[in-house]
Parts: structure tokens; sequence; C-alpha cells
């Protein structure tokens, strides 16, 4: 592994860490949207209704006959809207005298003349109720200044979300390459174990059967292996005993030495028996050889394969 790859932060970290990035946004927009601004109480403005004025004059002293005539009624043209604070009450009419005529007659006058004929009659001045002007108010501005503020603050939070969200992803990635470094290095302090144990076993493997084609090789050629006396084993030793025959020849007291050289079969019994140094009595030596014969060894091994040995054994034989 290079150092580049260590330094690099793994693509599951930065996916992680984008993702997150990209929800918090979504969240601060979906926040954004959410927020409605405070909407202003609006009051509503009591009118107060217009007074309606009535004028009172007296009438004029009048001898002649006075000419009555039907009013008509007259319709009034609707009047443009007027708003309460401009209404002024109309001014009275003059009074007028009514024309009289020699010969008592009813004239029938037009509305206008009859409007002004009946100036004797006291004339009421009313004031019709006007509808006020509908108050139209421009809509009041909206403040929103807590709103940009909270925008504002939305935001700052979810910069700060993002950012210790890159923070820990930065350090996610960093203790994931340790963790990797370590793994790493365990892994090659376990190989380098290892490779040590398997290099001993094959060497031990190789000792083994190196001694086992050995010993097979000595088994197969049936080649004696040199033991000595402290190495053998007696399945059943033989009895020394010094000849009766030879005494006539040795003198008493003296001790006569044998050292006879034994081939030994891989099932523990004596091939041949040779004599490597005599004693200088040849019926010592000859009985020594008989003697030995008759006793029977544990079988050689060599690397627990059994094997032919030459014993080299010394006899002491004490003339009585």
């Amino acid at each position: 592994m290079s150092s580049t790859d260590l330094d690099a932060p793994p693509l599951k970290a930065i996916l992680i860490a984008i993702i997150v990035v990209v929800g918090l946004h979504v969240l601060t927009a979906v926040a954004l949207v959410t927020i409605k601004p405070s909407e202003p109480k609006i009051e509503r403005v009591q009118v107060t209704p217009p007074i309606e004025i009535e004028f009172v004059s007296l009438p004029a002293p009048n001898t002649e006959p006075e000419v009555k005539a039907e009013q008509p009624v007259v319709q009034q043209k609707p009047q443009p809207i007027v708003e309460p604070e401009r209404i002024e009450p109309p001014k009275p009419q003059p009074q007028q005298k009514p024309i009289a005529e020699p010969k008592a007659k009813v004239v029938t006058a037009k509305p206008t003349e009859i409007k002004n004929k009946t100036a004797d009659v006291e004339p009421v001045a009313k004031v019709e109720n006007k509808k006020p002007d509908i108050i139209k108010k421009e809509s009041p501005k909206i403040d929103t200044s807590m709103a940009d503020e909270q925008r504002k603050i939305i935001a700052a939070q979810a910069e700060k979300a993002a950012q210790d969200a890159h923070a820990r992803a930065v350090a996610d990635a960093k203790a994931a390459r340790e963790a990797q470094a370590a793994a790493d290095a365990k892994t090659a302090k376990e190989a380098a174990q290892k490779a040590a144990q398997a290099k001993a076993a094959i060497q031990a493997a190789e000792t083994a059967a190196r001694a086992d084609a050995e010993a097979k090789a000595a088994t197969a050629s049936n080649e004696p292996v040199n033991f000595t006396a402290s190495n053998a084993n007696w399945a059943s030793a033989p009895n020394f005993s010094f000849p009766e025959r030879a005494a006539k020849r040795a003198r008493s007291g003296d001790t006569l030495n044998v050292v006879l050289v034994l081939r030994v079969n891989k099932q523990g019994g004596i091939d041949s028996v040779r004599i490597a140094q005599s004693s200088g009595n040849s019926l010592v030596d000859k009985e020594a050889q008989r003697q030995v014969r008759s006793g029977r060894f544990k079988p050689f091994s060599k690397n627990g394969v059994p094997v032919v040995g030459n014993v080299t054994l010394p006899i002491a034989y004490a003339v009585p």
C-alpha cells in the first residue's frame, strides 16, 4: 500500500459527508420557506353618522288669501358621495310672497314654480345621511427584519453543522487510515512470525527427512552402525566365567582382558564375534567368543529405525 492511498480518505466517508451537507442545506431551505411573517392587525375605524340639522323659520304675516297647491313629489337626483367632514348645512331659501289674482283660480304650477311659491311654508332643511367615502388604507409595510434575522441564524447554524460534519468526516477518515495502518503493521508482523515458524518447520522437516533417509539408506544397505558397550542393552546377558582348562596357563590372581567386536542384527541377535584384542591366552579367547553368543541384545535403532550394529565389548576374566 502506497502513502498516497493511506492519506486519501475512503470513498464511503466522502459520500457520507456530501450527503450530510446536502441534507442540511435542504432542511435550511424548507425552514426558510415555511416561516411566515406576522400580519399586523387592522383596526376598524368607527365612522360617526352625520347629524341631521333642521332649520325652522317663522311665517311672515299675510292678509291675502293663500293659494295652496298640491306639491308634487320631486325625485331627487343621486348626489355624489361627500366626505362627512366636508358637509355644510344648506342655506335657507328666501321667502317669496305668493302672487294673488283677482279671481280665485287654482293655478297648476310647474314643479320649479311650486317650489318657489311655497316659500311661506316653513322650509325645512334636511341633511341626508351621506354614505361616507370608503376609506382606503394602504396595506401597512410588513417588517421582515425578524424573518431576516431568523434566516441569518438558520443559515449560520446550517453552515456550522456542515463544518462540524466535515470535521467529523475528516476525523473519521484519519481514524480509519490509522486503523488500517495499524492493521497492516499487525498483519505484516503476523506474516513475519508465520514465515519464521514455517521456515523452522521446514528446517525441522528437512532434518527429519534427512535422518529418515539416512536411516532408510542404512537399513536398505544393512550397513552396520558402531555402538559402545554403554549404549548396548542386554535382553538376556550371558554368563562369563573363567574356563578351568585355561587355569594351568595362568597365575592365580591375574586378570585376563579380552575385547570382542560383535555384529548384532536388527532383531538383537549376535551374528558374528571377532577378537579385537586378545587376552594372551587362546583358550580364554575362544571361551569368551563361545560364552558371548549365549546372550541377546535389544535391537539397536537410529532415528527410530532398527539398524545393524557393531558393538565393542571388553571382558575381564579373574584367574582363581
